[in-house]
């Protein structure tokens, strides 16, 4: 079983070059990270939904295991933030600045 090391080394250069500036890339990346964040919680929610119960009888609730698996699936999947740098740096992320008008920069 190989183990993946949570620390990946990236070339800034790579990851800059779209943008031509490491600031605009990192935060094109962490917009698009919580974009991917939010729709996973949605997801993993409307999911775990079904599993509500609206009893508070402790005697009442037990272990779901099919809770259990789903909970477990998403906790295995890859984080937000790698998945927006992967699609980063393959070109699978739209992005486009805000230009200067006349009166000044436009908000």
């Amino acid at each position: 079983m190989a183990i993946q090391a949570s620390i990946v080394t990236r070339d800034m250069d790579k990851l800059s070059a779209p943008t031509g500036n490491v600031y605009e890339s990192v935060a094109i990346i962490s917009k698009r990270a919580r974009q991917i964040a939010v729709n996973v919680k949605e997801e993993l929610n409307s999911k775990l939904a079904e599993f509500a119960s609206t009893v508070d009888n402790l005697e009442e609730i037990f272990e779901n295991r099919e809770q259990i698996e789903i909970s477990k699936f998403y906790e295995r999947m890859p984080k937000a933030t790698n998945v927006a740098i992967e699609e980063f740096a393959e070109g699978k992320v739209l992005f486009r600045r805000r230009e200067e008008e006349e009166g000044g920069l436009q908000l």
